[in-house]
């Protein structure tokens, strides 16, 4: 059995980083449901290669839902990652595949299809070394999480009830941090609707939404708990049509965090529960919070002193962090699950043009997934 995976992966890591180059040139954004089954095509073709059991959820709009299972056993491993991007079919015309610097670029690179790429080079070395699986794992690899895993929230859910822990191959953070906790979030519109008057010839006839709006905004923003890990933010804000007019509606677009699931109902009833401050106007209140907090919980933390324990056996060193953006990681938590976030590659640029992957990381990343994969 190979006593270093680290090494065993630098002596891969050319063809680690051509099957990265396949799975980038194959452009796989959202709302292109072609384009994500193509690559969809391919990770199936990989998997099923080494053994994989494959069940397809299909989907009439968004790319389908891929389920890869391997192993044995009672209980079940949950490896969550997803191959959809946010980058547009033909964005590798002015982003193109390449190597720099140590980095590998490319749209999709770091978020997160070396994620994926990882996984089966790691399952890939467990069965070529017939190393033991005590438990199956189950690969969830989903094609929406980009705009908030619409069509795939319940099927994570479902294999999460199921699972002992899950793992999310999201990217790491900063120098290779995990990821043990992550903020649920979720956007309110609060809509004020007033009384149109002429602002010149009429005044005192009209309700300002906007001016409604403006009393609200502030308390809103100062319901922010810092201690608490809970943030609110007023992005935007829409309304009237010319100046010489009172305006008689008014929008704004208000982001909310939380770091404990309990202030999740604490913002929303607070929400909710606002009332006019000016004679003749009305409120509405939408949207909501529909990410649930990542914890870190005890389980979180045994889960986290196995990854470093497992990474001082190939000689470095595993720190953590908690985050305030959202994954499936969020959804699995919600179902009750063991999660350890941020096991894909250490980069930067998700989104941006500079996305990016240090090459000289990647045999320690996939190296741990292997130690994970069988000492869980």
């Amino acid at each position: 059995m190979v006593m270093n995976w680290t090494t065993y992966f630098q002596e891969r890591l050319d063809d680690v980083l051509e099957e990265l180059k396949t799975y980038v040139e194959l452009e796989s954004p959202t709302h292109d449901k072609a384009a994500v089954d193509s690559l969809g095509a391919l990770i199936q073709e990989r998997f099923t290669a080494l053994g994989c059991t494959l069940t397809v959820h299909e989907q009439q709009t968004m790319g389908n839902q891929l389920r890869l299972e391997v192993g044995e056993g009672e209980e079940q491993i949950l490896v969550l990652g997803h191959f959809d991007t946010v980058k547009n079919v033909g964005t590798l015309a002015t982003e193109p595949w390449r190597i720099a610097d140590g980095r590998a670029y490319g749209p999709g690179t770091y978020d997160m299809k070396a994620g994926i790429v990882f996984s089966y080079f790691a399952l890939q070395a467990i069965l070529e070394n017939h190393l033991p699986l005590n438990k199956k794992l189950v690969f969830f690899w989903n094609t929406d999480e980009e705009i908030g895993s619409v069509s795939s929230r319940e099927l994570i859910q479902a294999e999460a009830r199921k699972s002992a822990l899950a793992l999310v191959i999201e990217p790491s953070f900063g120098e290779g941090l995990l990821k043990t906790s992550r903020k649920g979030g979720g956007e309110f519109t609060l809509r004020a609707y007033g009384q149109a008057a002429h602002a010149g010839n009429d005044h005192q006839k009209g309700v300002n939404a906007i001016a409604e709006l403006a009393h609200h905004i502030l308390e809103i923003q100062s319901w922010t708990n810092y201690a608490l890990g809970t943030t609110l933010s007023v992005g935007t804000i829409r309304g009237g049509t010319t100046s010489n007019v009172v305006p008689e509606y008014a929008e704004v677009h208000i982001d909310v965090r939380v770091q404990i699931a309990s202030e999740a109902d604490v913002i929303t009833s607070k929400m909710h529960a606002l009332q006019p401050v000016l004679e003749g106007a009305r409120l509405v209140v939408e949207g909501g919070i529909d990410k649930h907090p990542m914890e870190r919980t005890a389980g979180t933390e045994r889960l986290f002193r196995v990854a470093q324990e497992q990474a001082e056996l190939e000689g470095f060193t595993l720190g953590e962090i908690g985050v305030g953006g959202t994954s499936d990681g969020n959804i699995a938590a919600s179902a009750g699950c063991v999660v350890l976030d941020g096991l894909g590659p250490m980069g930067d640029g998700a989104h941006a043009s500079h996305e990016h992957v240090v090459i000289d990381a990647i045999p320690r990343n996939i190296a741990l997934l292997v130690r994970l994969f069988t000492a869980l």
